[in-house]
């Protein structure tokens, strides 16, 4: 494969750096915006290329040595070689790029990134493969097994599991390695900015709300925190474990159900518009009845909302709409179709987990 000189002019959604080779986009994992080097064109394709750099000709300000020794190799982060304030810089641009190009949404209020108090030592749990004999995580775009002994992204008390492991004699399979013994079901993984998203949705809630309808609700993150802003919350999941931690010290204003998170999100508000437009019929003073007394929060996978759950939300549109989203991409594709309904009033991205290409986003809508 040929060698050429390029430069690096920005870093993509994914964490690769993009360089142009006669106009040609060509992506090389573990560069810096600014940086030259020499690189090796390892797959090329119509419309772009890959490449891995075979010289570092020119580096950035910004580059620092990474202190993990699996860096490179381990398909895990992607940023340990850039220093942690621009790191964030990179990945604020990325989410107002990922909006603009996807979305089509030129104008949106970006909010200053909330950075990780932690750029280390962050996750509380890990989830580690065993294959003959070797413990550890996927190599990069590969699904052969790097030996991890120490993860350094991981929490102490989840490295001391790891070591724990190691020591024993285990069946080939994947190991989930956690901080604290609790249930197993999905929860974030960095505390301190899980704290700090919370906090952020519970400022985007009006006064005066009746309905929470809480959709992708897990084991009550967000419902059981906001709890004391409405007069009714309803949560929904298709995980009937997580329903099951909900229901768990649940008070009689919280209702949990499992099930079709399409079909029963649709159930949930055509009752609640009804409901409210017979409160709103007896009792038109009132201010706080119809579409402007519920706040819809979604926090979908990474695949975002389905085509029929955007039809919902604009169909029955509530007054407030707070959408949490792991996948920028997908987020823009949403919001290009809610905005038909629905006003951007702001986009906050949170580093959930520094060191890796990944990026977390609020987004506050509102009728």
């Amino acid at each position: 494969m040929r060698i050429i000189e390029l430069k690096i002019e920005d870093v993509a959604f994914g964490g690769k750096g993009v360089a142009r080779d006669n106009g040609k986009a060509v992506f090389i994992p573990f560069t810096i915006e600014g940086e030259k080097v020499s690189a090796q064109i390892v797959r090329e394709k119509k419309q772009f290329a890959e490449a891995k750099v075979v010289d570092l000709k020119e580096t950035s300000p910004h580059r620092v040595e990474p202190p993990c020794p699996y860096f490179g190799r381990c398909g895990g982060c992607a940023y340990q070689h850039i220093d942690y304030e621009h790191q964030l810089a990179i990945k604020f641009r990325q989410v107002r790029n990922v909006l603009q190009r996807i979305g089509k949404l030129k104008d949106v209020s970006m909010r200053p990134i909330i950075p990780s108090p932690l750029a280390y030592n962050y996750r509380n749990r890990i989830t580690v493969h065993a294959q003959e004999g070797v413990i550890g995580f996927y190599q990069r775009d590969s699904h052969r097994l790097i030996d991890i002994e120490r993860c350094p992204i991981a929490l102490d008390e989840v490295n001391r599991a790891l070591a724990d492991l190691r020591g024993q004699r285990v069946r080939d399979g994947h190991y989930t390695l956690r901080a604290e013994s609790g249930p197993l079901v999905f929860s974030q993984t960095n505390d301190a900015v899980a704290k700090a998203l919370r906090d952020l949705v519970a400022q985007f809630v009006p006064g005066g709300q009746q309905l929470l309808v809480d959709a992708y609700c897990g084991a009550g993150f967000f419902a059981k925190a906001l709890l004391d802003r409405f007069e009714r919350v309803v949560g929904i999941d298709w995980d009937r474990f997580a329903i099951e931690a909900a229901k768990k010290n649940a008070i009689a204003k919280e209702t949990y159900i499992a099930g079709d998170i399409e079909n029963e999100l649709s159930r949930v508000l055509e009752r609640a518009r009804g409901v409210e437009a017979a409160v709103s019929a007896a009792n038109p003073e009132d201010l706080r009845v119809g579409t402007r007394a519920t706040t819809l929060l979604v926090d979908p996978p990474a695949t975002g909302l389905t085509a029929n759950i955007r039809r919902t939300i604009v169909d029955l549109a509530p007054s407030t709409l707070i959408y949490v989203s792991c996948n920028p991409p997908t987020l823009a594709r949403d919001l290009a179709e809610l905005q038909q309904k629905f006003r951007i009033e702001s986009v906050t991205p949170l580093d959930m987990f520094p060191q890796t290409a990944e990026i977390e986003v609020a987004v506050h809508l509102r009728l």
